[in-house]
């Protein structure tokens, strides 16, 4: 188990039963980069790897 999974396993149990949209979620990232600026490029890598569907493929557009 990563130290990760910790985190993730009380997201779910906390907030599991929510639904939020990805404008949301988008905020809460930009908030937590405000307060927590070291974590800018893991965060941008995230929003990133969610918006490619889960992969790292860069679009054929963006080349």
């Amino acid at each position: 188990m990563y130290f990760t999974d910790r985190g993730l396993e009380e997201l779910a149990d906390r907030r599991g039963g929510e639904q939020v949209t990805l404008a949301w979620l988008a905020d809460q990232l930009q908030a937590f980069v405000d307060q927590h600026p070291d974590f800018e490029v893991p965060i941008e890598r995230l929003a990133t790897w969610l918006a490619r569907g889960g992969t790292d493929d860069v679009d054929d557009d963006e080349e």
